[in-house]
């Protein structure tokens, strides 16, 4: 039987392992110890916030180098079924063996995946929710010189002028440009967002907006706002007011809904198909699982509920694994208490663009500021350290915040 046992290999999953062994660790005497386990089929921590970048195949983190320093087990394997009531997982790996797993306490941090849409043509979209899936865009893209000439061969359209939106169709100008010139054809490069409300970013916030469109303008993007998508063929879009976008490349960014595992926990859950959870982020009313990331509608400040992104599932984590432990070891729990609501938005070239709190008041500082902040969160701040246990440990520790510098409180 595994003590705590933790689903999902993403940012939470990661950290809420790396929690539970650093309280386990600080509380257990003799050398057979807690057992603590991750159970994922991928090897590796995908940097899922960076996936809109040139080259994501190198954008991941291995897990056993990170975990296995601090005793970490990682069980390959995809879970299938949950029973909370006999407190086991079913899981199948790789080679399709089934297998059970118990368990004493459990997180489940599975995260979330884009919602596919039924059009048309839905095939044939790409998108970045996945290392796959953005791999899969960055070799299309790297095909398009040898692809035949006609209507549309250097043109992207962006589905959605959300968050991911605005990152791909930024980024999407400057990489689709440098792979045309070569062959003469940067002014044919176009990138066109389709959003169905009448504005770009509607979810970022009214004082962001003026430094998102300046960008689009400086990049040459094209809108086509209050818009909706009904069919694609691999030529070209097909908009509800009856247009056509010729376009090789199609992009879908909206809509992004928790893992299916949820709904095999008896328990509430929200319009995203998230598991309500206390401040402990314990699951109201099934006893020994917690839910962390992607699949938790926690509280966070003012009485908001967490975003699906990785600024709240690294503490969602934090805090989950270490509750997971407390509750074995018969220690208090922690509430969790996230760093002020913040976002950083790339925007390619032109720059970038930071707010604070949940009514997005724009972010000042001098020239640059905001690209240098984003680096500083995508390069160094959401990566776990590797091969180096007691840097992931203190990192570990619910009290500490992103930045891997910050100490604790005294």
């Amino acid at each position: 039987m595994i003590d705590v046992l933790v689903l999902g290999g993403g940012f939470a999953g990661l950290w809420s392992a790396a929690a539970a062994a650093r309280l386990l660790r600080g509380h257990t005497a003799g050398p057979a110890g807690h057992s603590v386990a991750l159970l994922t089929p991928h090897p590796d921590l995908v940097l899922r916030p960076r996936l809109y970048e040139p080259e994501p195949a190198r954008l991941r983190v291995p897990l056993d180098r990170a975990l296995k320093p601090v005793g970490v087990r990682r069980i390959r394997a995809t879970a299938t079924a949950v029973d909370t009531a006999g407190r086991r997982v079913t899981a199948t790996a790789p080679d399709g063996t089934r297998t059970e797993v118990a368990y004493r306490r459990l997180v489940l941090a599975t995260g979330s995946a884009v919602v596919r849409p039924a059009l048309p043509g839905a095939a044939l979209l790409h998108d970045i929710d996945t290392l796959p899936a953005a791999v899969r865009l960055a070799d299309h893209l790297r095909a398009l010189p040898e692809a035949p000439d006609g209507p549309g061969r250097w043109t992207a359209v962006v589905v959605g002028a959300g968050f991911t939106g605005l990152e791909i169709a930024t980024e999407l100008a400057g990489r689709l440009r440098a792979l045309a010139a070569p062959h003469g054809a940067a002014q044919e490069v176009r990138v066109v967002l389709v959003e169905r409300a009448e504005v770009v970013g509607p979810g970022l916030g009214a004082a962001a907006r003026p430094v998102i469109t300046r960008a689009l303008d400086t990049l040459g993007v094209e809108r086509r706002l209050g818009a909706t998508v009904t069919a694609l063929d691999d030529r070209a879009v097909h908009l509800a007011d009856g247009s056509t976008l010729a376009a090789r490349t199609i992009v879908w960014t909206v809509g992004v809904r928790a893992s299916p595992l949820t709904a095999q926990i008896p328990a509430p859950r929200d319009a995203l198909g998230r598991l309500v959870v206390d401040r402990q982020l314990r699951v109201r009313g099934v006893e020994g699982v917690y839910a962390a990331g992607d699949t938790a509608a926690a509280p966070a400040e003012g009485g908001h509920t967490v975003t699906q992104s990785c600024q709240h599932a690294i503490p969602l984590g934090k805090v989950a694994g270490h509750n997971a432990a407390a509750g074995l070891l018969g220690l208090p729990a922690a509430d969790f208490a996230p760093d002020p609501y913040r976002t950083c938005l790339d925007l390619g070239a032109a720059g970038a663009v930071a707010t604070a709190g949940w009514g997005r008041r724009l972010r000042e500082g001098p020239e640059g500021f905001a690209k240098g902040l984003k680096r500083a969160i995508n390069e160094t701040w959401i990566s776990p350290p590797v091969d180096d246990p007691e840097e992931l440990l203190r990192r570990a520790d619910h009290r500490v915040g992103l930045r891997p510098s910050a100490p604790p409180p005294t």
